[in-house]
């Protein structure tokens, strides 16, 4: 009996971890290039009985496996673009297609983005463009992109191009840049819709098949319906261990209390 109690107690327990996950995906529906979160289960260690029975699978000895719950197999991100929503700024960049902008803090640490809200910081040593936390936007070289002093507007092309203007006047140029992986599930999350280059990523690389807007953003893929859907499945499986969680109990109420 103690061991019925540990499996339903390990699926009651993982069950959680999955609305906690469901929680997070709808407290940021409406967060810019938000990447929806999916929690998935494998099976425990399974063990051989020590008895052998009669063979009654393919197994020569017939001895029937024991399982031992559920575990986490891991967090994997829904990596689909999500939609764009007009803000009419014109350092509100969205990528459309597979790829990251490049940030760097200023000790030269790179993390990796969608979000495209930028702004410019006016420091000491010129004009930079920055993101919502201060981190430093990458050209395609990894240099910080420091726009000329006097600039009245900023264009820029699909390939990630800025073509810095003073009135009519093209007084400098950057680009922007944009890089993707081979495994884009192997990147790690530091939040605020960043993402670490951890080496279960794979290669960094060009990527030159994004497009980049202008005046929008990306907004987060989390689809609501799917939410709610996975939501009351995952409220069934946690009933589900809560009974057996009960019944076991109870069986093992009435073997203690049983009477000679």
């Amino acid at each position: 009996m103690y061991l019925a109690l540990s499996i339903a107690a390990t699926g009651l327990r993982h069950q959680q971890f999955r609305i906690d996950t469901i929680a997070h995906n709808v407290a940021n529906v409406n967060s810019v290039a938000h990447k929806a979160s999916r929690l998935d289960f494998k099976d425990a260690l399974y063990t051989t009985g020590l008895t052998p029975g009669p063979p009654r699978t393919p197994d020569p000895e017939g001895n029937q496996q024991k399982g031992h719950g559920v575990m986490v197999a891991g967090i994997g991100r829904d990596f689909r673009n999500g939609s764009f929503e007009p803000t009419n700024r014109p350092m509100d960049f969205a990528l459309q297609g597979e790829g990251f902008f490049s940030l760097s803090d200023f000790n030269g640490n790179l993390v990796y983005t969608r979000n495209g809200s930028f702004h410019l910081s006016v420091e000491d040593d010129g004009n930079y463009i920055v993101n919502g936390e201060g981190l430093y936007v990458l050209d395609e070289d990894g240099e910080r992109i420091m726009t000329p002093d006097g600039m009245t507007t900023m264009n820029v092309g699909s390939d990630g191009t800025l073509q810095f203007r003073i009135g009519d006047n093209i007084v400098g140029e950057a680009r922007l840049g944009i890089f993707t992986f081979r495994n884009l599930y192997g990147l790690e999350s530091v939040g605020g819709a960043n993402y670490f280059h951890d080496p279960a990523a794979g290669e960094r690389l060009p990527a030159d098949r994004a497009q980049v807007f202008q005046g929008v953003l990306e907004m987060s893929n989390v689809n609501l319906a799917e939410e709610m859907t996975r939501l009351i499945r995952t409220q069934r499986a946690f009933q589900l261990a809560s009974r057996a969680l009960t019944t076991a109990d109870d069986m093992e109420g009435i073997a203690n209390n049983m009477r000679r």
